[in-house]
């Protein structure tokens, strides 16, 4: 089993229809299961913020991987690099200037609540993709 600062672990908005719609792409097209996943709104996702000094303003992804926390559009393309095969190709964009590729993220999903709607409550994991959630384990 991989330690905490091995695991990629990846941060997402539990009440976001595209973020529990990415959460379940990244799980079926990562057969390794190198992704663990916790609600940026748990326990966890909590810790994790203020390990890591995210602040509030971020509220749709972020990547912890290596003991590093990444966000915004970087976390989008190293989850992809993550998945490999074909999605791995999306690293390519990592080229675009950071503020140019997070100036789109950001007005992305400061509109994805009214493209694809939000739920009431985080989303309840499957039992055949709970073992993928943190939920009582600690990443410190």
């Amino acid at each position: 089993m991989n330690t905490p600062q091995q695991q990629k672990i990846v941060l997402f908005d539990g009440v976001c229809n595209f973020c529990n719609g990415s959460v379940n792409f990244i799980i079926r097209n990562d057969p390794d299961k190198k992704f663990k996943f916790a609600a940026l709104q748990s326990e966890v996702g909590t810790e994790q913020k203020e390990k890591f000094g995210i602040g509030d303003d971020v509220d749709s992804v972020v990547l912890i991987e290596d003991g590093e926390a990444y966000m915004h559009s970087t976390a989008a393309l190293k989850i992809a690099r993550g998945l490999g095969g074909i999605w791995s190709l999306a690293y390519v964009f990592i080229i675009v200037p950071a503020f140019i590729r997070d100036a789109a993220y950001k007005l992305f999903a400061a509109n994805r609540y009214k493209i694809f709607g939000r739920q009431d409550a985080c989303m309840l994991p499957t039992p055949d993709v709970r073992e993928r959630f943190i939920a009582e384990a600690r990443t410190k």
